[in-house]
């Protein structure tokens, strides 16, 4: 989002308000960044949480040309894990998280390594865990979110445009995976959206 200008004005003021920002605000502000990289010579973008709503799907349809939605799919047991592994500094404010997951192959699936990503020695002893990172709020927040973004995966699946990806681990393990399924040498114009 800008930093300067009416835009911003316009946002603060409703985030100050506790509002949440409309879906024709946030488009509008996604045309603008669009058609600046589009100016700039960019070939193509990635949305990553975005759309969240069908409405959202919708409007963004109207505004320019979806390839591909990736879904990456992660087990909820381990999703829990790493939730609740989370940590903050309460000095500095950086994140850290503290499970490590290290899941065999077993039943079919397959196995998934996720490495803790653990503070320097001087933020260990003023870690803090969020108040909300509790199983019961975590799986609750799951069920939401998976109740809010099966409308959008239809809308796209409707549309053929869906590509299911199972997380094989962290970033380390998963990228270079990823960017393997998705071909990126051979399609430089692809637009990304990440739902």
């Amino acid at each position: 989002s800008p930093s300067t200008g009416p835009d911003a004005v316009q946002l603060k003021e409703i985030v100050n308000q506790g509002k949440l920002v409309s879906d024709e605000i946030i488009i509008n502000l996604l045309s603008k960044r669009l058609k600046k990289g589009e100016e700039k010579g960019e070939s193509g973008f990635i949305l990553d949480g975005f759309p969240r709503t069908v409405n959202q799907a919708e409007i963004l349809d109207g505004v320019t040309d979806i390839d591909m939605v990736v879904n990456l799919k992660l087990r909820e047991d381990i999703i829990v894990q790493k939730c609740l592994g989370r940590r903050i500094c309460g000095q500095c404010g950086k994140n850290f998280n503290l499970a490590c997951i290290d899941v065999k192959a077993e039943n079919g699936l397959p196995p998934i390594y996720m490495s803790p990503l653990l503070p320097p020695n001087n933020c260990m002893s003023k870690l803090l865990t969020r108040d909300d990172d509790t199983e019961e709020v975590v799986r609750n927040r799951l069920r939401i979110y998976n109740e809010m973004s099966q409308p959008v995966e239809d809308f796209y699946q409707k549309q053929g445009k869906v590509l299911e990806f199972d997380l094989p681990g962290g970033i380390p393990e998963s990228w270079p995976k990823l960017l393997d399924v998705l071909n990126l040498e051979d399609q430089q114009e692809m637009k990304l959206a990440a739902a």
